[in-house]
């Protein structure tokens, strides 16, 4: 089973779908659940004006004001090759454009509106941005309730967007940080050294570069760091699996 798309895979598909912006578009919405939401209808023949990741979202900007979102959820998967060669069977949506197209699988967010309103309040700080709003993200952090865990205020993208499950299990051990340990144990510092973790890792990736998996999805294996079995447990309201070396991650509320 492949990850849930993450604030990297996401950016990696802002930059596939720039061979797009500048065309004006052809516009399908093959699949019945997608058809009914005047995407096609709105965006056929409009000039592309841009694309961005921000956090877990993929914005892409029409000429006349025009803003379509695409949040990926669990499964949505973005695909961008020549034209004729990508989209096939029912995918959520196709831009055509020059000679390229782009075709979104298993994506059932997709929000039309007009102008960035839909931005608003709504995301932190990009942990993708360069640099980092390093700052801006700890003081979101210190806003909420102390007793939140780390490992699942990590994943609040009002607080931080772009961080998911992997990343987030990631950067913690890279950072000796147990996710169970709560907001208020930590200090200023080891907050920002999570942070530059998932900054750092989540680049590399981007850049090709993807790093190894140390716990992520590594439950009863050793941990390579110090050989004590890497244990995987739910957190968090929606139960996101945390994983965590008990040895070299210890603190917090451990279940």
């Amino acid at each position: 089973m492949p990850p849930v798309p993450e604030g990297d895979s996401l950016h990696r598909a802002a930059l596939k779908l720039q061979a797009l912006v500048g065309h004006r578009l052809e516009v399908e919405t093959p699949n019945p659940r997608a058809a009914g939401k005047g995407i096609a209808e709105a965006l056929e023949g409009r000039l592309l004006e841009s694309v961005e990741a921000i956090g877990k979202n993929l914005v892409l900007r029409f000429e006349g004001g025009l803003v379509l979102r695409s949040h990926l959820r669990m499964n949505g998967r973005w695909r961008v090759g020549p034209r004729g060669r990508v989209a096939s069977g029912l995918p959520w949506l196709v831009l055509r454009g020059g000679e390229s197209e782009a075709a979104l699988w298993h994506g059932p967010v997709l929000e039309l509106t007009r102008g960035r309103a839909w931005t608003t309040g709504r995301l932190g700080p990009d942990i993708l941005g360069e640099p980092p709003e390093l700052d801006a993200m700890l003081a979101r952090l210190r806003a909420v309730e102390g007793s939140r865990e780390v490992g699942d205020a990590l994943l609040d993208q009002r607080l931080v967007a772009g961080i998911g499950n992997l990343w987030k299990a990631e950067a913690l051990w890279d950072s000796r940080i147990s996710p169970w340990r709560s907001l208020g144990e930590l200090d200023d510092e080891e907050l920002r050294t999570v942070l530059e973790a998932a900054h750092r890792l989540m680049r590399e990736s981007l850049h090709g570069r993807r790093p190894d998996r140390r716990v992520y999805r590594r439950a009863g294996r050793p941990c390579p760091r110090c050989g004590e079995r890497i244990r995987s447990y739910p957190q968090g309201d929606d139960a996101r699996t945390a994983y965590w070396c008990p040895s070299c991650q210890s603190g917090g509320r451990v279940p």
